[in-house]
């Protein structure tokens, strides 16, 4: 379910201080009811499986046309990674972020820190940089859950016509199909994390 951005933005997350330059794209309530020690399973969820890409058709035949306008247009070449053009999010880390955890990397993603109850992880290339966040929050009924926040940060004009140009894709398209793959993994490793 899609949450207000104030769901994000008026928690006291450490991203804010680290990512301050980047605009909050989206908020989505994840399918994942838990107990307070969960974010870790969910971040291991995402790293191995559920979380990379939507398994749908639309998800995929979207996947395989961005990633043919990628090498075409060259947006993904050497050079235009997290950390090439600018520095990546990692130099920003106070001592503390910078020296605990730093959880693991998948997809085009590169993990930025992990705490008990935040994940941030960013990609880049040469239409925009994005950071997928993932807070792990009670949810006023004794369980938890988690949150995923995506902030982006356009490269240029191409960067904001991108992102204007995908949108509705996203809603339509690859949001819902990820949520439900979230939800049912999450449903199948149950017996691995914590209760409620």
């Amino acid at each position: 379910m899609r949450l207000p951005d104030t769901a994000h933005t008026s928690r006291p997350w450490r991203i804010h201080e680290i990512a301050a330059d980047f605009r909050l794209e989206d908020v989505w309530a994840l399918p994942t009811p838990g107990g307070p020690d969960d974010l870790a399973h969910l971040v291991k969820q995402f790293a191995t499986g559920a979380g990379a890409y939507p398994d749908s058709p639309v998800g995929r035949a979207l996947v395989a046309i961005r990633r043919k306008l990628g090498a075409l247009l060259g947006w993904d070449e050497p050079g235009t990674g997290v950390g090439d053009r600018e520095p990546g999010l990692r130099d920003r880390l106070p001592a503390d972020l910078r020296e605990g955890p730093r959880g693991p990397d998948f997809s085009a993603f590169t993990s930025v820190y992990q705490t008990h109850d935040e994940w941030a992880a960013e990609m880049a290339n040469r239409t925009v940089r994005g950071v997928l966040h993932l807070g792990w929050v009670a949810d006023g009924a004794g369980g938890h859950h988690a949150q995923m926040a995506v902030l982006v940060k356009p490269n240029g004009l191409l960067g904001t016509l991108y992102m204007a140009g995908i949108k509705i894709f996203r809603y339509v398209g690859v949001y819902p199909a990820l949520l439900r793959q979230i939800g049912r993994e999450w449903e199948a490793t149950a017996a691995g994390r914590s209760t409620a």
